[in-house]
């Protein structure tokens, strides 16, 4: 039986920008199984959209039959890394560290099978941290040339600003973990964002000059709109694949309001669906593209949530949006009778709620005009709600254009 090269599939649904060696990888990947490698930094306690389009890369590799290997930066996320930034990055602690790497694993598990080493994932602060410094010079530095370094991009927009030792180190790290990975495990490829290219590269050179070996480098396109803007933040920040930091409503409302232009793209990086139905769905217009855009968000929200939230949250969203605003499913917060006493100011109904964090917050939201109960536009800080504001126990408060939350009277 013949089955598609995976590599054509990645090629197909868009998510390669760079390869190495396009031909030699893309029979490589035809010949059996891959061992590769994603290195993902701990610098957060959970995974983000951005990190998604990496997980699905992952999955469409290991259903080919491919072994992926998570690599955790416990090692680098200690020096930071200077592609694609403007500043130097906040340092953590061991143990912050160490947190955050073992919810990325909790993640990770939802998404690739790790069991009978069908994947596997290994910390580079194993190797790393014992490092002598003087050998490690000695062995690797001696590869690395610097004037070639400063070619690349990464490290030229940082050069007016200063770019610390520290970071320029980076790349040296980023090398030796492929190296080890090479050695350990066999991996013969490394993945990645397009903004890890020259740090990809330099591994790949390093394996062939430190031990003569073949290996290969393939970047994904980020996930950008079609104006090119980063995908996956929001007014309130990042969309967390935690269900705990970005609720599993509010991810669905993210995906069923991306802009018509970008619904294709979205459905071919992040979904399953077959090529020519995300080509059918791409191609509707006006208001049918509303129908592309709730598949989007259910399948979106189907393999970071699982089938039954994905259910809840499209529910929700239908309720909200066909008008009958009694929904199970939307995020609430109980209000008691005693607290609402003869009324309860808006501001503290919202700090309440979990919505703002300050009141000055709430100030500038409502300045703005961008608060809304019941939908009516809130234009007064001084607003107080009583209980002929709840319709049947409940007030619905809008926050923005997305961001729904009831309060229910106990």
């Amino acid at each position: 039986m013949s089955m598609k090269n995976v590599y054509d599939i990645l090629v197909e649904r868009g998510y390669v920008e760079q390869a190495t060696h396009e031909e030699e990888i893309r029979e490589l990947l035809g010949q059996g199984p891959v061992t590769f490698y994603i290195g993902f930094d701990p610098t957060a306690d959970s995974l983000h959209v951005g990190h998604f389009i990496q997980v699905m890369v992952m999955m469409h590799m290991q259903q080919a039959g491919h072994r992926p290997i998570a690599l955790i930066g416990g090692g680098t996320a200690m020096v930071g890394d200077p592609s694609g930034r403007t500043d130097m990055r906040k340092m953590l602690t061991l143990e912050q560290i160490q947190k955050n790497s073992v919810s990325f694993k909790k993640q990770f598990s939802r998404f690739i099978d790790f069991s009978q080493g069908k994947a596997i994932m290994v910390n580079n602060a194993d190797w790393l941290l014992e490092l002598n410094y003087v050998e490690f010079m000695r062995d690797i530095g001696k590869h690395f040339s610097v004037n070639r370094m400063l070619t690349f991009e990464c490290f030229k927009n940082r050069m007016e600003k200063g770019l610390s030792f520290l970071e320029f180190n980076y790349m040296l790290m980023q090398s030796y973990d492929f190296l080890e990975l090479y050695r350990r495990f066999g991996c013969k490829l490394q993945l990645g964002g397009n903004d890890q290219w020259s740090n990809i590269l330099g591994g790949v050179e390093l394996i062939r000059k430190a031990d003569e070996g073949n290996a290969y480098g393939l970047t994904f396109k980020l996930l950008t709109t079609s104006e090119g803007k980063k995908m996956g933040k929001t007014e309130a920040g990042a969309i967390w694949l935690d269900a705990e930091k970005t609720s599993p409503f509010d991810f669905y409302q993210y995906w069923r309001n991306v802009d018509d232009p970008d619904v294709e793209n979205c459905l071919a990086l992040l979904t399953f669906l077959p090529m020519d139905e995300v080509r059918r769905l791409g191609a509707l217009e006006g208001a049918e593209i509303n129908k592309a855009k709730e598949i989007l968000a259910y399948e979106v929200t189907k393999l970071v949530h699982g089938e039954e939230e994905a259910k809840k949250a499209a529910q929700g969203a239908k309720a909200l949006f066909g008008g009958g605003q009694d929904s199970e499913n939307i995020p609430f917060s109980e209000l008691k009778k005693d607290q609402l006493g003869q009324g309860i100011d808006i501001l503290s109904l919202l700090l309440h709620a979990g919505l703002i964090s300050s009141k000055g917050e709430g100030r500038r939201l409502i300045q703005q005009g961008g608060i809304y109960v019941n939908d009516h536009r809130v234009e007064d800080f001084a607003l107080v709600l009583g209980e002929n504001d709840f319709s049947q126990g409940k007030l619905m408060i809008r926050k923005g254009k997305k961001v729904y939350h009831q309060i229910r009277l106990v």
